[in-house]
């Protein structure tokens, strides 16, 4: 028999799933809004790791609860009960519509979980009722961004993200984002729930109008449908307020956080009112690390940090000032950057260049990070606690890239 060859060995980025293209860029260490890089410079950090680092880089107060809890129990799964765990679901149902959490280590997770209660729902339901006829469809609207699982897919319904992946539509439909009308003609007797972002932000910085949202809650209550709202990248102050849905004076049935809820340590949740969480009974779901003492450790330093009174108020102060910032900078380059959209800071700014220009020009030649969006926007996601100095640095580092690449063109 013979021996087989052995496969060749890969290093580094080669060993990889090439699933990402990344510059030939490392960070050795951060403090605040600033990176240190493995080519020995410094960069201004509007980009937060898509809004995950939501106080920066090695913040005392989480770097000091990471250290207590890992000299502590690390992870013992949920065959036991966990009081960090516990402490932190109650803290986020006393500051929301919901009654009960499910912890999760990721948005797609958080997600996924919010899918399930939705059709749990209304399969309980059903038979409750003697009905042959389950409702099980899901409707999810354009230029939406929920994940990368299965499911998440199908119910972001973009093509790119879909193809190869799914064998059907997975039981989503997408109607236009912000379009009532179209949602209101979509919905069937097949239709289980609607799932929503309050600020969009893959597609493009975008939020949602408030007589929008407020008539999906009415159509959802109108057809008895659940209402989820996805908070992964808009959740845990990004906007100004604790979750962004509460800009419209509306509470959803379901809200899946995730990103900014550990301030980099992988943690997300699955928030549900009575209602929703009552089909998630015993073996209906589970997930081996979600929620473990470490992560939820964190995830209450957090949320410490974030109940800090006034800082929420900081928030919308430092978001009027970058955007005011912003709409000067505009005024002075309407060759390079267009306008301005988002909540707090949660802020696009779309280009009039390839929006890829502006990235690289910012990253390469200004030590700056930020990050693409549909639109041809460029999206910036400062750390909540960032600066209004720091903010003129950034406009400063802006001004100077579009300089830039304006020389570029004319040369």
């Amino acid at each position: 028999m013979s021996t087989p060859t052995p496969p060749s060995v890969l290093l580094g980025r080669e060993a990889m799933m090439a699933t990402y293209s990344p510059p030939n860029l490392a960070f050795e260490s951060g403090r605040g809004v600033w990176l240190h890089g493995n080519d020995g410079k410094d960069y201004l950090d509007f980009y937060s790791g898509i809004a995950v680092s939501a106080f920066g880089h090695n913040h005392p107060y989480l770097v000091k609860a990471l250290q207590e809890a890992s000299e502590k129990v690390w992870h013992l799964s949920n065959m036991f009960r966990i009081p960090q765990a516990e402490r932190l679901a109650t803290r986020l149902c006393e500051q929301s519509f919901a009654t009960k959490v499910f912890f999760t280590n990721s948005g797609a997770e958080s997600n996924e979980c919010g899918l399930k209660a939705i059709r749990k729902y209304q399969a309980v339901k059903a038979e409750a009722a003697g009905h042959n006829c389950v409702k099980n469809r899901i409707i999810g609207f354009s230029s939406a961004f929920h994940g990368r699982t299965i499911a998440t897919v199908g119910a972001g319904g973009n093509p790119a993200h879909m193809k190869g992946f799914l064998m059907e539509d997975e039981g989503f439909d997408q109607v236009p984002y912000g379009d009532l009308a179209a949602l209101e003609a979509a919905i069937t007797e097949q239709t289980a729930g609607v799932i929503l972002e309050p600020v969009q932000g893959e597609g493009g910085i975008r939020p949602a109008d408030e007589a929008f949202f407020r008539g999906v809650r009415r159509l959802c209550d109108e057809h008895d449908i659940l209402m989820m709202v996805d908070e992964v990248q808009c959740g845990m102050g990004r906007t100004g307020k604790l979750f962004a849905h509460q800009w419209y004076g509306v509470e959803p049935d379901i809200m899946s956080l995730a990103k900014g809820i550990g301030g980099g340590f992988p943690l997300g949740a699955c928030l549900a009112n009575d209602k929703a969480a009552a089909a998630m009974v015993f073996g209906t779901h589970g997930s081996t690390y979600g929620g473990n003492p470490l992560a939820t450790a964190i995830g209450n330093a957090v949320l410490d940090l974030l109940s800090e009174e006034g800082f929420l108020e900081s928030v919308q102060s430092r978001a009027a000032y970058l955007q005011e910032k912003l709409a000067g900078l505009i005024a002075r380059y309407p060759n390079v950057y267009d306008s301005v959209s988002g909540k707090g800071l949660m802020l696009g700014f779309k280009c009039v260049v390839p929006n890829g220009d502006v990235l690289v020009s910012l990253r390469d030649d200004h030590q700056m990070l930020v990050a693409k969006s549909g639109d041809n926007q460029v999206r910036m996601l400062p750390p909540l606690n960032v600066t209004e100095a720091e903010i003129d640095t950034a406009i400063d580092r802006l001004a100077a890239a579009a300089e830039t690449l304006l020389a570029r063109a004319e040369g």
